[in-house]
């Protein structure tokens, strides 16, 4: 278990449905943000690259930048 990690915190796992979540690790351009700037733990930055990878299959986040 890793100590900085919010899912291990939290004690719950990353989700595709909770795609407003999911978008705090992700970059302004939409990439997938790296896990040691991230603080998530090895097991789920997986499971967080896979949610993610599939929310985004299935459209649930916007593909384009932020709008200010």
């Amino acid at each position: 278990m890793h100590v900085n990690c919010p899912f291990c915190k939290g004690k719950e796992k990353p989700d595709y449905k909770d795609y407003k979540k999911l978008a705090g690790f992700l970059s302004d351009r939409s990439k997938i943000i790296g896990r040691k700037r991230s603080g998530v733990c090895s097991r789920h930055q997986r499971a967080l690259t896979y949610s993610i990878k599939r929310a985004q299959y299935l459209g649930l986040p916007s593909y384009s930048p932020k709008a200010e």
